[in-house]
């Protein structure tokens, strides 16, 4: 994991250096996201304060859902997608930090989770870093698990992504 965490630090740094442009507000974002889930983070910007957000990554946790479910605390495979609005002036600064909120769906699977649906309401802030095709997030997602059973639990993941011209 260390390895990884430099690998991810020098790309990000000569991604940076490399593209002085901002494009964060629009187009398509690719990176990653540690948390729950920890993977692939994208992003697909529909206008100028709607995205969708989409992650495929390993959830590592054990039973954070509280109910009777019979989870085995091994790792399984997460994806979501949800819809985003975005509030850029929500907080006043020379930096674009945009809060934004969402609703979307989360489906994960093996570790107990087998085939489990669950519906997430996104919550974060992002910070547009000023003349770089980045931009790195913050997000605490509750999520109302449907299937198998019912029940309640929080994602929460923080991330760096690059945007494509």
């Amino acid at each position: 994991m260390k390895i990884f965490l430099l690998y991810f630090t020098v790309l990000s740094l000569v991604l940076i250096i490399a593209k002085p442009i901002s494009a964060q507000d629009h187009g398509f974002g690719l990176g990653i996201i540690l948390g729950e889930p920890t993977g692939l983070s994208a992003k697909l910007w529909t206008s100028n304060n709607n995205a969708f957000d989409f992650g495929l990554g390993v959830g590592l946790g054990g039973d954070r859902i509280k109910y009777n479910g019979n989870y085995d605390n091994s790792g399984r495979v997460h994806f979501h997608m949800d819809y985003l609005w975005h509030s850029f002036n929500a907080i006043s600064s020379t930096e674009k930090f945009p809060l934004y909120y969402g609703i979307g769906g989360r489906f994960n699977t093996s570790g107990g989770y087998e085939d489990s649906f669950g519906i997430r309401g996104v919550f974060g802030i992002a910070w547009f870093p000023h003349n770089t095709p980045i931009d790195v997030f913050f997000e605490l997602v509750p999520v109302f698990q449907v299937t198998p059973l019912t029940g309640l639990g929080v994602d929460a993941g923080i991330g760096i992504r690059y945007f494509f011209q």
